[in-house]
């Protein structure tokens, strides 16, 4: 399986994430329900108005959703964020910088909206992953592996002077 992320020429130039992530199969596609910034405890994160802590906290439940399912950040491939306030934008790019690979962002939707859920959320987040299926991952790190060792030469695989040895054995039974 693997996650192409593109940004065409055609489209307008994306800032921190990305205009299109092709993923190709076989894997497993992961949704994430929109999380608030509320601890396991059923408290928001941080003091009131908090919103640094509420956006670490959503991302830290992320996490636990994916870790979960035996997922990581480096799986997700879209995120849908939900902002009561647009200027939070700069602080949630901030934190979001510290899950995701910057290289290859998610793509990304940002929405305000006037109100979430719960009465003092401030951010909402939901997410979607595709991760590898088991099978595929474990055929693609043999081949990776067959094609590592296809690639080395005598000299690299066993080093200068074994090498020596063996063209010394060839050569004195006759075999080359």
């Amino acid at each position: 399986m693997t996650n192409r992320f593109v940004n065409p020429k055609s489209m307008p130039a994306p800032r921190g994430y990305t205009q299109v992530v092709e993923t190709s199969a076989p894997g497993r596609t992961i949704y994430l329900s929109g999380q608030l910034g509320m601890t396991p405890a059923g408290a928001f994160a941080g003091a009131p108005g908090d919103y640094r802590a509420q956006a670490t906290q959503c991302f830290e439940n992320l996490k636990a959703g994916l870790k979960a399912v035996g997922a990581g950040f480096e799986h997700v491939v879209k995120i849908t964020n939900f902002f009561v306030d647009m200027d939070h934008l700069p602080a949630f790019f901030e934190v979001r910088d510290r899950y995701v690979n910057t290289k290859a962002p998610p793509a990304s939707t940002a929405i305000q909206i006037g109100r979430l859920a719960r009465e003092g959320a401030l951010f909402e987040i939901e997410a979607v992953a595709v991760v590898p299926d088991r099978a595929a991952r474990t055929a693609a790190k043999r081949g990776a592996a067959k094609r590592s060792q296809s690639k080395r030469s005598p000299v690299k695989r066993g080093g200068a002077k074994k090498a020596a040895q063996r063209t010394a054995r060839k050569t004195k039974t006759g075999r080359r």
